[in-house]
């Protein structure tokens, strides 16, 4: 199974994200929509960073559970519910994917939500990853 990552030069260049990701071989994992809950279904964290460091460590864990790593990755939707928020915070958002996932990105999309099932969330991740 491989992963190869594009990014034509006729594209505006990317930061944190790949503009397109080709899957060869291997099993695909589909994701549900991950936000900010605790194991007691509580959301943690007030801020956009602080929710958004725990959305993706629980896609993180239910893709480890799938027997994934964040380099399987080939897709992943944020939905924000406020995007200049997200914009604002970019920089700190893209260390805490940094830090939690490594520099392998997946194709992306930041979209725009008027909110999400838990009203006092700010983010959701899902996505889907191509296992070997």
């Amino acid at each position: 199974m491989s992963l190869d990552r594009l990014n034509p030069a006729g594209l505006s260049p990317p930061t944190g994200f790949s503009h397109a990701v080709v899957a060869t071989g291997g099993r695909l994992v589909f994701l549900a929509g991950q936000t900010a809950l605790d194991t007691e279904g509580k959301v943690v964290g007030a801020t956009l960073p602080e929710q958004f460091a725990k959305a993706l460590a629980n896609l993180l864990a239910a893709l480890h559970a799938a027997g994934g790593t964040p380099a399987d990755l080939a897709r992943v939707t944020v939905y924000a519910t406020d995007v200049a928020d997200y914009r604002t915070h970019a920089r700190e958002l893209g260390r805490i994917w940094k830090d939690l996932a490594g520099r392998d990105y997946p194709a992306m999309a930041v979209i725009g939500t008027v909110r999400l099932w838990d009203e006092e969330c700010l983010v959701e991740l899902d996505g889907f990853a191509v296992l070997p």
